[in-house]
């Protein structure tokens, strides 16, 4: 397999309400790097309907529904970071999922996360990755967002390195 031209960071798009947290500093993150961004929605299967017809317009309304929110998500990083979100859109389960892109797609660098806070935890993703070996048998750095940051302070966190201040001598 061929290097790839240019490197990619995913961000998996989901309804939470953290994401647009880890989509705008992946969006920032890219812009600043030169690296593209790629957007993952996976569609979970729908419980099969005694019909046929029932099951496949199930389908087709989650699909409908999965490509309109990739669509908005896609205007919001543009908007907001000057950048243009790959959405890639699946069906089937997340985590397999995920394995299953990161080994097609060599050129994915990068995994941004956002991090829910409260009582309820920082997510399934987020906790699997304290528990396991990473998202895949490629490993893959995970960057993972603080749901409690201002998007003033994802902002700075996501400036390249060259225009970071310079930490302060003590005293």
């Amino acid at each position: 397999m061929s290097e790839p031209k240019t490197f990619a960071c995913l961000v998996i798009a989901d309804e939470s309400e953290e994401f647009p947290d880890a989509l705008i500093y992946a969006g920032l993150l890219c812009k600043n790097t030169g690296w593209r961004l790629v957007m993952l929605r996976v569609i979970e299967p729908s419980d099969p309907a005694p019909w046929a017809s029932i099951t496949e317009e199930m389908r087709r309304q989650a699909w409908d529904a999965a490509e309109s929110l990739a669509q908005r998500f896609a205007a919001e990083v543009w908007a907001e970071c000057g950048v243009t979100a790959e959405p890639i859109l699946r069906e089937g389960d997340l985590k397999p999922e995920l394995r299953k892109l990161l080994e097609q797609d060599q050129s994915i660098k990068l995994v941004v996360l956002a991090a829910a806070h409260g009582p309820g935890g920082p997510g399934p993703l987020v906790a699997q990755l304290g528990k396991a070996a990473g998202l895949g048998a490629r490993p893959v750095p995970v960057l993972v967002v603080p749901g409690a940051l201002t998007r003033e302070e994802i902002r700075k966190l996501a400036l390249p390195v060259s225009a970071a201040p310079e930490p302060q001598e003590p005293g």
